[in-house]
């Protein structure tokens, strides 16, 4: 098999430019292997056919300034994409063909991606694990016994296994960098308001946000430049000066103050993951970097309060799937039966749980008990980190509190499913950029990520953090290529 794929998203565009590879030759490269990988079920949808089109017709009449210039790239089945079926991982959009494009992937076909397909995710992005969705579980590509996380699993399983050079994920409570590391790569979830939502199948409307997945730190930074955007479509979108994230790329972040929280360190954290942080606080060092300990006292209250936000948002977005206007309908008596029946066939059973506890906390009687002291809590979470930043720079986590697990070990207990978001939803809750990169290996070889924080807009130095510290772990994944059939 040919080394294309094993290619850098950098490394592909520069060899486009200097006419060393041609965009059908790298297409067909990706279809092929992306073919071969049935096993890991990443893709929902293909659209092969027409990215090889679309290849040929970019080099029949090639524009090299543009930053993707004839890149196959697939994306995560959460963005809708004109004439290609979008299912957010879900029976009731099974038959779901927006008419329209996501912004975010908007911006990527204006500078000359090609779309190779869809990827899988958990149903409406409600999971940890890839394990919720209609369409079956995702398998790791480091190991076929193992979950690759989620929701946003199929992107990291595909970019792990290199079905694509880079990809986009969606992140509401950790769902871009906790797959990132359980699958060994590295994962950039935006400043909340930088990536436009307009055309992304919407969980929690105030937490949701789009960002990239990719090999290396560079690769993200180039990606991220390219997706974030202001757009008028989106009320929640900021209009702020965008930086050329991968041209300002650089190593040096001397004299940057780390802050390590004392409260990430929770009990029962296995000692593997302790040791990690551990390491990864000598590597800022090394780097120049001075370390601050630091407190975020609030920080327990995380995961509560985002369970309550979270699925009360949900809980108000999905209401509009009802059988009527789009997608899934199933047969009933008379509209409500056809209502209940629609919803009950359609939406699997983390949806239902999470429309239940939603409607719940917003119910007469418990929204000022549940719903008001939650956002009452975010704010204090948020005012932790401003206080925070008085002082630091940037603050070093763990990623997640353990590596990847197996696959259907925590199928039947939401909350030890929950729990895998700890260390990630702190940041959707304050709205700020956080990137987890691989930075080593537990005692079984699966990988093992950290986690950088920086303040509202400052993407730029938590990837130069990232890009130096990437460059001292010198980290490589373990992929054998097992699920190659």
């Amino acid at each position: 098999m040919s080394d294309i794929t094993k290619q850098t998203l950098t490394d592909l565009v520069k060899n486009i430019k200097e006419k060393k590879l041609s965009s059908e030759e790298i297409t067909k490269d990706f279809i092929l292997r992306s073919e071969k990988s049935n096993k890991l079920n990443s893709y929902i949808t293909n659209d092969f056919n027409n990215a090889l089109l679309k290849a040929k017709k970019f080099d029949q009449k090639p524009n090299f300034n543009l930053k993707l210039p004839g890149i196959p790239i697939a994306v995560k089945d959460l963005f809708c994409t004109k004439d290609v079926k979008t299912t957010a991982g879900s029976k009731i959009l099974n038959n779901f063909v927006p008419t329209y494009e996501s912004t975010v992937t908007q911006n990527i076909w204006n500078e000359g991606g090609i779309l190779l397909g869809k990827l899988n995710c958990d149903e409406f992005a409600m999971g940890s694990s890839n394990e919720t969705s209609f369409f079956g579980n995702v398998q790791n590509p480091i190991d076929k016994n193992l979950v690759p996380g989620g929701s946003s699993g199929g992107s990291a399983s595909a970019v792990c296994a290199q079905l694509t050079p880079i990809t986009i994920g969606t992140d509401t409570g950790g769902s871009i960098r906790q797959p990132a590391s359980f699958t060994g790569i590295v994962g950039l979830k935006p400043t909340y308001g930088s990536c436009s939502r307009y055309g992304i199948v919407a969980f929690a409307s105030s937490l949701d946000q789009a960002g990239p997945m990719a090999q290396n730190v560079k690769d993200c930074a180039l990606l991220q430049e390219i997706i974030t955007s202001h757009d008028v479509k989106d009320s929640t979108s900021i209009d702020f000066k965008r930086a050329l994230y991968s041209k300002e790329l650089n190593k040096n972040i001397k004299g940057k103050k780390i802050g390590i929280p004392k409260e990430y360190r929770v009990d029962g954290m296995p000692k593997e993951i302790e040791e990690l942080w551990e390491k990864g606080i000598e590597y800022v060092k090394d780097c120049g970097a001075e370390v601050i300990n630091i407190s975020l006292p609030h920080t327990s209250y995380a995961l509560p309060t985002y369970y309550i936000v979270a699925p009360a948002e949900a809980s108000s977005n999905l209401a509009r799937y009802d059988g009527v206007k789009y997608g899934f309908r199933a047969k009933g008596e008379n509209l409500i039966d056809m209502y209940e029946k629609t919803r009950s066939e359609g939406f699997g059973a983390e949806v239902q749980r999470r429309i239940m506890i939603g409607t719940y906390v917003l119910s007469s009687g418990y929204y000022d008990a549940y719903y008001l002291k939650a956002q009452k809590v975010r704010k204090l979470i948020k005012n932790d980190f401003d206080e925070a930043y008085k002082k630091v720079d940037a603050i070093l986590t763990p990623s997640t509190p353990s590596s990847a697990f197996k696959i259907g070990e925590k199928k039947d207990d939401p909350v030890s499913m929950y729990l895998n978001d700890i260390f990630t939803v702190p940041v959707n809750l304050a709205g700020l950029p956080g990137i987890s990169i691989p930075a080593g290996h537990d005692s079984k070889g699966y990988p093992l990520g950290l986690q950088i924080i920086g303040k509202a807009f400052d993407e730029q130095n938590i990837l130069n953090i990232a890009y130096a510290m990437e460059d001292k772990i010198n980290f490589k994944n373990n992929i054998n290529d097992w699920w190659i059939k």
